[in-house]
């Protein structure tokens, strides 16, 4: 590898952060020069510093993975974006990897695992732990139907609805018809194939659209 390998990592958990400084300090040729606790913070320092290396976790405060992904490429294109998450489902990490993710780790990898990511995606390859591999390979009937595409007013009610909010306070305030905002809700119900409100929040959750 190269030397002087700029790294930054973002994580909500400091202990994971910790744990990832340590592992990175320790593998040599690399400098883990800013770690993160959310999104806001990351797109901040990338606005002034270069990075080579980017582990990302997928669930921050403020925003997913997915989408600060795609932002980080946009403001450094040469960054590589290696996720680093617990999920195992196959539509988020072909969700992440569309954005323009470099490779996608489970935080139970091997050290050896990370390192041989991190130098894969030094070369401009796309680079995974052996799990993860072993998921793409395996596509579920849900991956071969394709993820759902929502409109924004949809997420926007979605949003509400995972606030417990009712079909009359969430009129109210997007200045709808109740009627309107029914529609919507029976519409994202039929795109996730579930019944009630309850599971299409389950869902919509578990494919990260809220």
């Amino acid at each position: 590898m190269n030397k002087n390998i700029k790294l930054a990592v973002v994580d909500d958990h400091p202990i994971v952060i910790q744990g990832i400084v340590s592992l990175i300090n320790n593998l040599g040729n690399m400098e883990v020069v800013g770690s993160f606790q959310s999104g806001s913070e990351l797109i901040i320092f990338l606005n002034d510093h270069e990075l080579d290396i980017l582990l990302l976790d997928i669930m921050l405060p403020d925003i997913n993975g997915i989408e600060l992904c795609a932002q980080v490429k946009k403001i450094s294109p040469a960054t590589a974006v290696i996720a680093i998450s617990n999920h195992t489902e196959r539509s988020i990490i072909m969700q992440i990897l569309q954005n323009g993710a470099s490779g996608y780790i489970l935080k139970n990898a091997s050290v050896e695992e990370l390192k041989n990511c991190i130098e894969t995606a030094l070369n401009g390859e796309l680079a995974f732990s052996k799990e993860v591999m072993e998921i793409i390979a395996k596509p579920s009937i849900n991956d071969l139907k394709g993820r759902p595409k929502f409109t924004r007013r949809e997420k926007e009610i979605l949003r509400l609805i995972a606030q417990g909010k009712t079909t009359t306070g969430i009129a109210d305030e997007l200045f709808l018809s109740p009627l309107t905002v029914e529609t919507h809700r029976r519409n994202m119900m039929q795109k996730l194939d579930v019944k009630n409100s309850i599971e299409l929040i389950n869902m919509a959750t578990e494919q990260l659209l809220i």
